[in-house]
């Protein structure tokens, strides 16, 4: 990749001052998506348990169910509506999807977020001290300290964890199908992640604008990350500047089948950072497009979840930060 320095951190000063809280009225009602489309025992088990705990805490809510996951984004939608009617707090239950849908509706509403988190991998959620457990997190919905988070945007679509292009959307996709058909463990993600690796060849062409300069990248996938956690794990050094009003990039040269193997195992091991082969920088907005025309539409993935989106693809910070709600630092272990 060209004018790799021209990429190089950019901190915005309005990020200053991102561990303040706000306070948040300990009578606020609460507004609960609660996303039930699977219809499955642990929904029904997991609604029982959070109206037991507001219900003991005596505390005003409302349960918003999605019952198909189709309708979650005008569920959202309607439930931020009615949250700020009352100065309330906007909730999400839910995996990913949920969150993200829920994500989106509120960042500029005013409106506080709390989250119950049932996602698998749950980076969200363990970045922000959040328990995985549905009683403990239905607690930390009574705290009245909201902190800002920052939220990540590609065009006009929210995310907390990462946003991809290239061969990691196609390695989520071939995973759920996997799953599908032979149950959701570790050894059927690797070997689904391994099947990946060995077929896909595709390389993107891309150009990438920032700040007025323009670069070239060929790459086979384009990952950029917005948790420090995440990063950490995979053994990225620019997690100095996560939450700081950037976001990190991360690239891998154009390498043979058994080499991006390789690659997969040093991420595994917390040391894709120190490859030779893997490029990566800190950024505040970028305009990323094929070098060809004529590609109008690209797969890519938020958070675990697959779309198409129309180029030109813009990665950004968002400008404002969304506060949500956290345990108080002395209930954090």
């Amino acid at each position: 990749m060209t004018a790799t320095p021209t990429l190089a951190h950019e901190t915005k000063q309005h990020h200053s001052s991102v561990i303040n809280p706000i306070k948040v009225d300990p009578a606020a009602p609460l507004f609960i998506v609660l996303n039930a489309s699977s219809g499955n025992d642990e929904a029904v088990t997991v609604r029982e348990t959070i109206e037991t705990v507001l219900k003991q805490a005596g505390r005003e809510f409302e349960l918003f169910l999605v019952t198909h996951s189709e309708t979650i984004t005008n569920v959202a939608r309607d439930t931020v509506r009615r949250a700020r009617e009352s100065n309330g707090v906007v909730v999400a239950a839910g995996g990913d999807g949920t969150i993200n849908a829920v994500v989106q509706a509120t960042l500029g509403s005013g409106c506080p977020l709390g989250v119950i988190a049932q996602g698998t991998f749950n980076y969200f959620g363990r970045t922000h001290n959040l328990p995985e457990d549905t009683a403990q997190a239905t607690r930390v919905l009574l705290s009245t300290l909201a902190y800002p988070i920052q939220v990540g945007f590609v065009n006009d679509r929210v995310f907390l964890v990462n946003a991809s292009l290239g061969l990691y959307p196609q390695l989520l996709e071939d995973r759920e199908i996997y799953k599908r058909k032979l149950g959701r463990n570790r050894w059927v993600a690797w070997i689904s992640g391994l099947y990946t690796v060995l077929r896909y060849h595709r390389q993107l062409n891309l150009t990438i604008e920032h700040k007025g300069n323009i670069s070239t990248l060929l790459t086979p996938t384009l990952f950029v990350g917005n948790n420090r956690l995440q990063l950490e794990q995979i053994g990225i050094e620019e997690t100095s500047i996560a939450d700081r009003g950037e976001l990190t990039a991360i690239a891998i040269r154009p390498v043979n089948t058994l080499t991006m193997i390789g690659l997969g195992l040093r991420g595994a091991l917390g040391q894709l950072g120190e490859a030779e082969h893997v490029l990566c920088f800190s950024f505040s907005s970028i305009v990323v497009k094929p070098a060809l025309f004529g590609r109008k539409l690209i797969k890519v993935a938020t958070d675990g979840e697959i779309t198409y989106l129309r180029t030109p693809i813009e990665f950004r910070a968002a400008d404002q930060a969304l506060y949500l709600l956290q345990p108080a630092p002395a209930d954090v272990k």
